[in-house]
């Protein structure tokens, strides 16, 4: 080895351009780059104090050997540095392929190499040829020059790497050196005899591998021979001073197994006796059912419950921390040197670690492929010793043995490899199961049983090394490809990634260290107490015999002394906090180490062997074994936090954290997750961090990063299946499956079915009954629960994730800190909010607001049941989430009854819903028919609006679904839409108004003197006649369906609040009959109003929205009446009809009615209002007294006086329109006409029935209703052909009529039932008229002046000859086919014809 393996001087390195650091080529300071900074400061303190310029110590023979291992951690230090150096710079270049020479595109842009590849690549491959044999300018004179040109600025950048070079070499020749010297000067490295510098001395074997192996992956050949050439072209042709040396450094290396192996040739027995050792950990380790049967990692012995310590083998199971240090030593060790496996007992330790292993992890994510590098350089050795043991150089016998094992060897090699291909994810699942077993025992006895933690503390960090070992091996062979021996294609191997025992043992090993730091102090406690106790063990074997006859020297008993001092000054544990022992140990270990070199030192007089000798005869613990005892558990005392990291600490998992998410989102809901373990899969990531080396700055920065990632990847995982759990019970098949109910019909067709059948029997569960339907209890039976189990499972989970979720800890990682309580509100919150967007619209359009209610509902059953698991309050933020929905302005607005206008924003949901109302119904963009059906209180469309007709979205049911979805605000926001709209409209008849005023004028005058052809020409002149009452219409029907929308308010607010609706309703009734009215008596008037209980609601309602836009300010409103009377001469007459169904008219033109009576009454309340303050005003500035103002009548008769005067000069100019506009040869507008007022003066508060009855009689108005109840059907009668119309009669009443007679006391309660109506028809009612009240008309008008009262002070009518009843049990009206009209009137108390009569 000398010749091939030589030590490199360091004086030709004085040229280079890092010569400063090869200066120091010998000695331990040359390494602080790579060493952390307290390290660093030791050394370079020890190296300037003990250290001479050949590198040892000045010092006693102990010193030597302390400094040794010292040492030995040293370079295992620098070897992570070197380490994370290549895998810095492997990053950098996209991890290239030196081998095969293959460099991607962005290896040239790294900017470490010069972006010349077909020079680089040549000098790569002609290596170790000088580039001078080369002829590079034939190949690329271009590039050579471009080099040439740009020599300095790629000197400057590959130095750096040209330094980590020379480390490689300078680390290669120290360890190499400490290796031989431990190896040669060490007497024992037996696991049970010197464990402590047994595992320095294999680590750092390891380690001198390792990096020497990594080192193949980094383009070595390219630095060099690039960087030579480049210091060539910038200094004259000359190579640089340490280039030959570099170049027979990687040429020995190249490949590295084949350096190694010569290198380590002389420490290959030393490894073949430590590998042989600990083969029984490795086979205990491998046999998993006596694990299990003798409970290694049981706190109490399986067969002897009662003994709670697992004293039946406590050594071997403290042992088993130490297994994957084993496998990987085995897996070295024996690829390095082969000639250890023609041992007989190495095979079958060979054999079990192989088997269960496809790569060897060199750093990091890092790997070489184990059984292709046994096959290229282990195999040709071994078939090499067998070839010389066939030849017969030595002993036959021996010859025979040689060559036998060597077959052995030979053909375990060729085998293995398929074996593990098929068994190794078997194993290793198989150990996962006993893990995860195991350990979820140890957490349950410990948890019931704290006290027992510390004395099996050890045992616990056996069971979380294992644990870290499988679970590191399941992401290090995850994704792993491997070629077989034979053929060379390649084979996947096959990792589940969907073994939930990865989320177990995540948990389990979680729950444990969790444990153990909440018990710290005890173990600390137990720890110092069994020091305390060592110390007069140690003692006492320090003065027996044997050891006093040894006659220890000088220095050596004086350690032994430290020692003893050591362990008796520890503090005492009783009567004391143990928490608040600071104790440090480190002095006591360093001085155990100190003997430890001195005894097992091959230089000392007294080794341990004579040690043992001496106190073996005492039948207690040799003094060493004492010794070892007293520094493992002396790590518990101030050194347990770093133990629990090194066996539990799961941060090389970060390496391989893009499969760690995949398997959790794969795991975590699947059949055998567990919510529980999604803390454990978080807190993986607080260690991440530590991962970055100190040496790469910028590594800190990213890993942290990637670890926060990981963090907010995995909660947006799991909020996901919480969002997942919600949603499948939020769906049909889950709690809407429950809310299914059968029709009426198909509930009476299931009884009688089931009725019919008999029970029955248990043999036969599956009986059907006629009809398709099941029998009654089938949900019962095994095969038919499915949905139910699901929904079980379901609600299982969830209500298990909320609880996990409320009760973690919060994970930290840097300086982020996830609160995943909080995650889950905003979750649970933003995913409600989702889906009531979602759900607000069907596929076709708006959802009904009945369904959304029921939808809502449903979803907030939901969050009620996981609110009852979680320390929050979920429906108040429900709560705020449809209040931001129905207001999305600042808070503070909220408060203010007025609100600024740049306040008035809104939710989008209820935008959208008010949105879809006023086009859809009010407007009627999409020309869907819409009708106003007075009878039935709702609109009514020809045709689908969307997904639904207009009746099932405007009733008063659905409108009060609305209101309690939306409350008060979304009355409001529709409302205030409608009082926009509601506006224009008016706007534009005062407009038309104005612009015809002259003309309107004319017509009142012509009107006045009765001169017919100056008013029908004046009225023919008005412009835009039609496109005004179409105007007039739109608003009449937002009138109707804004008194709708206040019924259905006042009707929920009753329901929830009745006492603020009582409330509401007393203040209505005695609020102060003023003009001008006060701002609180004006604002508690539009409440009132909002909520259905204001005296007039359309009146008031018109009245808010002229005073807001500052209308009826001018004397041409008071044209209103002739303005309007001239409507009964527009065209709009001709092509409309009264329905009896709808008690309306086909072009909505019963909603110009209200549209009449609200404007008139509205502009009256304003100019009178107005009129009174011009008064006031001009009274304050003069001196007369405001006495002299106050009328005989209160100020709102005096409005409801101009308003009754105004609505009967309307009447009795449109009767006069219609009753003058009828012919012979067209009366079919006649009808409509007539109706049309009739209804008028019915509806409206301000006139008496009997207003028509002086222009019209109402002999007139009862044959135009008979014809229409009698026999016709539900549809239109007025056509534009004449006979279709009901023929006027003028006479009284009609024969048929006379004959029929019925008691007068039969009619006398049937008025409370049509009370509510207001007038309207209900097509349902077929009840009998009294003929009486044909005959006595006079008894309706002594009886309608109460009547007319009451009337007035609420908007509704108790009578009327139109107010049928619905107290009989026939069909409808309308569709009845009885043989005479008679008995389809209904009865009224006060006669067909109930007068109003004003006082």
């Amino acid at each position: 080895m000398a010749n091939s393996r030589q030590y490199y001087p360091s004086q030709d390195e004085s040229a280079s351009p890092t010569s400063v650091r090869s200066k120091e080529w010998e000695g331990p300071s040359r390494w602080t780059e790579y060493l952390g900074p307290e390290m660093a400061s030791s050394v370079s303190s020890r190296s300037s104090k003990h250290t001479t310029s050949d590198g040892h110590v000045q010092s006693s023979a102990a010193s030597t050997k302390a400094l040794n291992i010292q040492w030995v951690v040293q370079m295992i230090e620098v070897a992570e540095g070197l380490m994370a150096k290549m895998y810095r710079l492997n990053q950098i270049l996209e991890y290239p392929d030196p081998t095969g020479h293959v460099f991607s595109e962005a290896f040239w842009k790294a900017g470490v190499f010069p972006n010349h590849p077909r020079i680089c690549t040549l000098l790569s491959k002609k290596f170790p040829e000088n580039f001078t044999k080369s002829q590079l300018e034939r190949i690329d004179k271009f590039s050579l020059d471009s080099l040439q040109d740009g020599a300095e600025l790629h000197l400057q950048s590959l130095e750096p790497w040209i330094q980590l070079l020379l480390d490689l070499m300078a680390f290669r020749e120290q360890a190499l050196r400490l290796i031989l010297d431990l190896s040669s000067t060490v007497i024992t490295l037996l696991p049970h005899q010197n464990s402590l510098i047994l595992h320095a001395f294999m680590d750092l074997f390891c380690a001198f591998v390792r990096v020497n192996l990594f080192a193949e992956k980094i383009p070595r050949k390219m630095l060099l021979q690039v960087y030579n050439l480049l210091h060539a072209l910038s200094r004259n042709d000359r190579d640089c001073d340490f280039y030959h040396r570099l170049v027979q450094f990687i040429d020995s290396y190249d490949p590295p197994l084949k350096g190694l192996q010569e290198d380590l040739n002389f420490v290959s027995p030393r490894i073949g006796e430590v590998l042989e050792a600990v083969g029984p950990s490795i086979f205990l380790s491998a046999d998993t059912r006596k694990l299990r049967n003798e409970g290694f990692l049981s706190p109490y012995h399986p067969r002897f419950p009662d003994i709670l310590t697992n004293s039946a083998h406590p050594m071997r199971a403290q042992d088993l921390a130490n297994v994957t240090s084993y496998r990987e030593w085995v897996l070295l060790g024996y690829l390095v040197c082969p000639d250890e496996l023609l041992r007989v007992t190495s095979i079958d330790i060979a054999l079990v670690v192989l088997k269960e292993n496809l790569v060897v992890t060199l750093f990091r994510d890092e790997y070489i492929m184990l059984h292709e590098d046994y096959q290229l350089y282990v195999l040709p050795r071994v078939l090499e010793s067998k070839k010389m043991a066939k030849s017969g150089r030595t002993k036959q016998k021996e010859a025979d043995l040689e060559y036998s094992v060597a077959k052995q060897v030979e053909k375990m090699i060729s085998e293995v490899h398929d074996q593990a291909l098929q068994l190794c994810d078997t194993i290793h699942r198989e150990r996962r199961i006993l893990l995860k077993q195991e350990i979820g025992r140890m957490v349950l006895f410990f948890t019931d049983q704290p006290s027992l933690l510390s004395p099996n503390i050890q045992m616990v960090f056996s069971a979380l090394a294992l644990a870290q070992s499988e679970v590191l091996w399941y992401f290090q062979h995850a994704g792993i490809a491997s070629s077989r021996s034979k053929a060379a294609r390649v084979i996947p191997v096959d990792i589940d990634p969907n073994d939930p025992t990865i989320g177990f043992l995540l948990d389990g090993m979680d729950r444990l260290c969790c444990l153990v730091r909440k018990y710290i102090a005890a173990a600390r406690g137990y720890a110092l107490s069994y020091l305390s106790s060592s110390a007069g063990r140690i003692r006492y074997l320090m003065g027996t015999p044997g050891i006093v006859a040894l006659d220890l020297d000088p220095t050596l008993k004086g350690l032994f002394q430290r020692i003893v001092q050591h362990l008796e000054t520890i503090p005492k544990t009783q009567g004391e906090n143990v928490s608040a022992i600071t104790c440090d140990l480190s002095e006591f270990r360093k001085d155990w180490l100190s003997i430890l070199m001195i005894v097992t030192s091959s230089r000392s007089s007294i080794n341990i062997r004579h040690l043992e000798k001496a106190t073996v005869s005492t039948g207690k613990e040799g003094l060493l074994s004492e010794g070892n005892a007293a520094y493992n558990w002396s790590r518990c005392v101030d050194e347990i936090e770093s133990q629990l990291s090194k066996h539990g600490s799961l941060k090389k998992l970060y390496f391989y954290h893009q499969h760690l998410t995949t398997v959790f989102r794969n795991t975590m809901f699947g059949p055998e997750g567990r919510p529980q373990h999604c803390c454990a899969w978080l807190s993986v990531a607080s260690s991440f961090p530590e991962c970055a080396s100190l040496i790469i700055p910028e590594e800190v920065t990213k890993f942290g990063r990637d670890a926060v990632l990981y963090v907010e990847s995995l909660i947006e995982s799991i909020m996901g299946g919480l969002e997942g759990l919600i949603n499948i019970l939020d769906s049909e098949g889950g709690f809407g499956a429950l809310e299914s109910q059968l029709l009426p019909e198909q509930a009476a067709a299931y009884l009688n079915n089931a009725s019919r059948i008999s029970a029955p029997s248990m043999k036969s569960p599956r009986v059907v009954g006629g009809g398709g339907y099941t029998l009654p209890g089938h949900e019962s039976y095994p095969e038919n629960n499915k949905s139910i189990k699901m929904l079980e499972a379901a609600i299982q989970r969830l209500t298990n994730l909320c609880s996990i979720l409320n009760d973690m800890e919060p994970i930290c990682v840097i300086n982020h800190v996830f609160v995943l309580r909080e995650y889950m509100r905003e979750c649970i919150l933003a995913n409600f909010k989702r889906r009531f967007l979602t759900a607000l619209q069907t596929d076709n359009d708006l959802q009904r607001p009945s369904v959304l209610e029921s939808l809502i509902r449903r979803h907030m059953s939901i969050v009620h049941l996981a609110e009852q698991h979680v320390s929050m309050d979920l429906t108040q933020g429900i709560r705020e989430i449809l209040l931001a929905e129905a207001f999305s302005g600042p808070v503070s607005s909220l408060h203010l009854f007025e609100k600024p206008a740049e306040q008035q924003n809104t939710g989008s949901a209820v935008e959208v819903v008010c949105n879809w109302y006023m086009d859809n119904i009010i407007k009627d963009v999409s020309g869907a028919g819409i009708l106003f059906a007075p009878r039935h209180k709702y609109f009514k469309s020809a045709r689908p609006v969307g997904g639904y007709f207009a009746e099932s979205v405007t009733d008063l049911k659905e409108l009060q679904a609305f209101v309690r979805i939306f409350g008060g605000y979304g009355v409001d926001r529709l409302d205030r839409m409608m009082k926009v709209h509601t506006a224009a409209l008016v706007n534009c008849i005062e407009t038309s108004l104005r612009s015809n005023r002259e003309l309107i004028e004319a017509a009142a005058a012509s009107m006045h003197s009765g001169d017919r052809g100056e008013r029908d020409a004046s009225i023919r002149q008005i412009v835009d006649l039609d496109t005004v009452i179409g105007f007039c219409i739109e608003a009449g029907e937002a009138l109707a369906f804004d008194e709708l929308l206040a019924e259905a308010s006042g009707a929920v607010l009753e329901d929830n609040a009745s006492l603020i609706h009582s409330m509401i309703s007393g203040i209505v009734e005695h609020i102060p009959e003023e003009v001008p009215e006060k701002k609180e008596i004006r604002r508690i008037r539009g409440v009132a109003n909002g909520n259905g209980v204001s005296v007039d609601h359309d009146s008031e309602w018109v009245r808010l929205i002229l005073e807001e836009v500052g209308g009826a300010n001018d004397n041409s409103w008071s044209l209103l009446p002739y303005f309007f009377a001239s409507f009964m001469s527009s065209n709009a007459w001709n092509t409309t009809g009264f329905n009896i169904e709808t008690g309306g008219f086909s072009n909505n033109i019963h909603c110009l009615a209200r549209c009449i009576s609200a404007v008139i009454a509205g502009s009256e309340y304003v100019r009178l209002q107005r009129e009174y303050q011009q008064q006031h005003q001009s009274l304050s500035n003069g001196h007369q007294s405001s006495e002299n103002l106050d009328s005989e009548f209160p100020p709102r008769v005096t409005a409801e006086a101009s308003i009754k005067s105004s609505m009967l000069l309307f009447v009795k100019f449109a009767a006069s329109i219609v009753l003058d506009s009828w012919n012979e040869a067209n009366r079919s507008h006649l009808v409509a006409k007539l109706i049309f007022l009739d209804q008028l003066c019915e509806s409206s508060p301000y006139l008496p029935r009997s207003s028509l009855e002086s222009h019209v009689p109402y002999t007139i108005l009862r044959s135009i209703y008979t014809q229409y109840y009698s026999s016709t059907p539900s549809t239109p009668l007025a056509t534009a052909s004449p006979h279709h119309s009901p023929s006027v009669s003028l006479i009284h009443a009609s024969p048929s009529m006379k004959n029929a007679t019925t008691p007068r006391g039969s009619g006398s309660g049937s008025s409370t039932a049509a009370g509510a109506d207001s007038g309207y028809f209900k097509g349902s009612s077929s009840s009998v008229y009294s003929q009486e009240h044909y005959n006595e008309p006079e008894t309706g008008t002594s009886r309608n002046n109460e009547n007319n009262k009451s009337k007035q002070r609420g908007n509704s009518r108790r009578s009327g000859p139109l107010d049928y009843s619905t107290s009989h049990k026939g069909g409808s009206g309308s569709n009845s086919t009885g043989p005479s009209p008679l008995p389809r009137f209904a009865v009224s108390r006060s006669g067909p014809i109930s007068y109003k009569q004003h006082n």
